[in-house]
């Protein structure tokens, strides 16, 4: 994914106090989708992914590096020095395993993590549609102050060096003659909600979120710990919170509802949490 054209940009720094999303020559992104769901439009087959990324991280083998820490060739990144501070692309995670290209230790690309994006692909394996960077832009109207949070801390930008909201589960449904993408963002959290009855031409519906992100939640506030003495929430930390990181996603159509009525059933895995949404035409 080129993050070099406009419409792909993302916000890069966790430590610039801003939100800021810009696009910047010789940074890619790998879509590497989690969750994969299909529909049929004219007899054919189309695939749509939730782009969320992951590292290889194994004893002895590890891919990921900060942009910081790795030699940039200066005839690709002639400005590397400005590139690499914490406030532009110095903490954002990169693999270490593609874009050194001849192999002398200088980058003259830069691969993230993920497409911070759904996308749309045809039976063939060609693109069809991307949302590019329209989930930071739509986080960056909607939820200002909790600009790609992760999901155990309110109001902060501690995820924008790494995924940003990271979408994950997704489910397709099929309302009237309408197809609808629900995508779930695993970081910040809540529900995007994409019409994609015409696959090259989707539309954003609606973002639906229903974490409390005024109550104080970060390591200071929990009142609980882990096997390993970490601070962690409690039980009623969660629950008071709301739903966090949304993992699986359910679709369940009217004919097969108790209630009559199409219905979205989303797993949250850091809240433990199980939330049903009526879904209205």
């Amino acid at each position: 994914k080129p993050h070099s054209e406009a419409g792909n940009g993302l916000d890069a720094s966790d430590k610039d106090d801003a939100i800021a999303i810009a696009t910047y020559d010789n940074l890619f992104g790998m879509y590497q989708p989690d969750a994969i769901a299909a529909y049929n439009v004219n007899g054919r087959t189309y695939l749509v992914t939730a782009n969320e990324g992951d590292s290889r991280d194994y004893d002895g083998f590890g891919e990921e590096a900060r942009v910081a820490d790795l030699a940039l060739d200066p005839a690709a990144f002639p400005d590397a020095a400005a590139l690499q501070a914490d406030t532009a692309l110095g903490r954002l995670t990169v693999t270490q395993t593609l874009g050194d290209a001849n192999g002398d230790g200088q980058y003259e690309q830069l691969y993230v993590l993920g497409g911070r994006s759904f996308s749309i692909w045809d039976e063939s394996g060609n693109l069809v549609f991307d949302s590019g960077d329209a989930f930071e832009r739509i986080l960056a109207q909607t939820l200002p102050n909790s600009f790609n949070a992760n999901n155990t801390e309110n109001n902060s930008d501690n995820r924008s060096d790494n995924k940003g909201p990271e979408p994950e589960g997704l489910a397709l449904a099929q309302v009237g003659d309408r197809t609808y993408a629900l995508i779930g963002l695993e970081r910040i959290g809540g529900v995007m909600v994409y019409d994609i009855t015409n696959p090259t031409a989707p539309s954003f519906i609606s973002y639906a979120n229903r974490r409390d992100f005024a109550l104080p939640f970060d390591e200071d506030t929990f009142s609980a710990t882990n096997e390993d003495g970490d601070p962690v929430p409690s039980a009623e930390q969660l629950l008071a919170v709301g739903d966090l990181g949304p993992e699986g996603l359910l679709y369940i159509a009217a004919e097969d509802s108790p209630i009559d009525s199409a219905l979205l059933v989303v797993a949250n895995e850091v809240s433990g949490t199980t939330t049903i949404y009526a879904i209205a035409p």
